[in-house]
């Protein structure tokens, strides 16, 4: 298919044979662990060839193959590879890139567990992480030494929604001759366009708004396919592959991105201004709202903001913040976002109770912070959800 396009055609047919086995509408799943070869001969064809066939089930599946020509269609990229999880993914390009003695640079405001990956763990193989604050892109060019490898940030941020500007990122970048890495899964390639600015590789956990339905896991790498070859290489060593029934239902998601994404968008623009409204909400955090700090990088890039909303209870500590996400009806309490049910928790006992108060500060995690990801419920009854619960402090 071409890039012309529209987008809710890439999301039903890119990637896919229009004609499948078996005369199947749908992929059928392909459940084998092993593939068969009918000679020896047919062995060294396929080694000295290449052949665009299977061989052994942790280096590639049809099904897998069928869903990461869809997911780059959908981004732009040349190439995607498909993991087990988000984290799988990020793990599986930083280690296919850097080694002993190099350093990579984030903008602070990440996935706390990437942060843990990297200082924790890729520290001990002699790799240095730096961090800077979001959205200072003379600090992150300030932080690039001969030794920098590569400038990692999410957009939209989570949970504080900061939106990059790309174009500014990719040039610090580009004077340097860094590469370049954008989690956008919050972001979705429906709202956001990282390779199209530049960006060299593209993150997704496809678990969120990609597969959408809160019933799978999933991560992908999109990018140039010779700058992903390598890591392709390595995902087949390490094994960090998903399985047939996972990419099927991720391929089934995926028919529904556009519609789904489109009420995401209706829904969170919605709630966010509703909250913004409330005299019980301190602050909202949606890069919709003009007051938010990255209003103009967002509505300059951005085609929708999402259904993610991070907001605070005015005079709240965490045990009231806490009244709040328990009386709501509609949301579950639950980790995760970009599913079809709405969601709703507290970063602080969700995701960093164990941390020191100093060091919750220091991220920006506060007692009284509620996430909330709306679902494609209906708007109203998330508004009408949210405003008696308020009424409960």
């Amino acid at each position: 298919m071409s890039d012309a396009d529209h987008f809710s055609t890439l999301s039903v047919h890119a990637g896919e044979a229009r004609q499948k086995p078996g005369d199947a509408l749908t992929d059928p799943i392909f459940c084998a662990s092993t593939y068969s070869f009918e000679s020896t001969a047919a062995v060294l064809e396929y080694i000295e060839k290449k052949l665009p066939r299977e061989e052994y089930g942790r280096y590639g599946n049809p099904n897998e193959k069928t869903a990461e020509k869809k997911l780059a269609a959908l981004e732009g990229g040349e190439d995607a590879i498909l993991y087990s999880t988000g984290m799988a993914a990020i793990v599986g390009l930083l280690m296919a890139k850097l080694s002993a003695g190099d350093e990579i640079v984030f903008f602070d405001e990440c996935y706390h567990r990437s942060r843990e990956f990297c200082v924790k763990h890729m520290s001990r193989f002699g790799v240095v992480t730096k961090q800077v604050k979001t959205g200072d892109y003379a600090a992150l060019e300030q932080a690039i030494t001969p030794r920098t490898k590569m400038l990692v940030s999410e957009s939209p941020t989570n949970p504080h929604l900061s939106v990059i500007d790309l174009e500014q990122f990719v040039g610090v970048a580009r004077k340097h001759g860094v590469e370049t890495l954008i989690d956008a899964t919050l972001g979705t390639p429906y709202n956001l366009r990282p390779i199209a600015a530049g960006i060299d590789y593209v993150l997704h956990s496809a678990t969120k708004y990609l597969a959408g339905h809160n019933d799978l896991l999933a991560g992908v790498i999109i990018g140039a396919r010779e700058k992903l070859e390598p890591v392709r290489k390595l995902r087949g060593i390490l094994g960090a592959i998903n399985s047939p029934h996972n990419i099927y239902l991720l391929l089934r998601g995926l028919k529904t991105f556009e519609l789904r994404m489109e009420r995401h968008n209706q829904n969170g623009l919605a709630v966010a201004q509703f909250l913004a409204g409330h005299p019980k909400v301190e602050r909202v955090y949606y890069p919709g709202l003009e007051s938010h700090p990255y209003y103009e990088v967002a509505r300059r890039t951005m085609r929708g903001f999402g259904g993610l909303i991070t907001f605070t209870v005015r005079d709240a500590d965490w045990k009231q913040t806490a009244r709040v996400v328990d009386s709501c009806r509609i949301p579950r309490i639950a980790p995760s976002l970009g599913g079809v049910e709405s969601l709703i928790e507290q970063p602080l006992v969700m995701s960093y109770f164990d941390y020191a108060p100093e060091v919750r500060q220091s991220f920006g995690i506060y007692d009284n912070m509620i996430r909330m990801s709306c679902g494609i419920e209906n708007t109203q009854d998330l508004i009408d959800d949210l405003r008696q619960a308020l009424e409960q402090v």
